[in-house]
């Protein structure tokens, strides 16, 4: 079972965003197809202890352009309808390290192997 879930987790990001954290991980079938799990996470205090709050979305590879047409097609529609010139200016401002961190863990091996079958531009 281990050596299963060695395999299965292949890419991870982490996103931390104030009082959320986002997970994007790519993730192998037992077949080795490849999907990607998106995870927000939230921390909920419960008078001395806490829990984590998660939400998560599976994404499959064959669904991989269309929701990145959705996604940039909604971001695009709040920046150009709903976002004020200032809100925009500050929105696409350089964030400061502290407010936002991104982690990246692969191997080398993986993100070669995914440069080449994944591209998502």
């Amino acid at each position: 079972m281990e050596e299963n879930n060695e395999k299965a987790e292949i890419y991870s990001q982490r996103v931390r965003a104030g009082k959320r954290t986002y997970f994007f991980d790519v993730k192998s079938t037992r077949s080795n197809d490849f999907y990607v799990t998106i995870t927000e996470s939230k921390r909920k205090f419960n008078d001395e202890t806490f829990s984590y709050e998660k939400h998560k979305i599976f994404l499959y590879k064959e669904d991989f352009a269309k929701f990145m047409d959705a996604l940039q097609g909604t971001i695009d529609h709040v920046k150009s309808e709903l976002l004020t010139e200032e809100a925009l200016a500050a929105l696409e401002a350089p964030i400061a390290e502290a407010e936002v961190e991104v982690e990246v863990e692969a191997t080398a091996e993986t993100e070669a192997s995914f440069d080449e079958e994944l591209k998502w531009e």
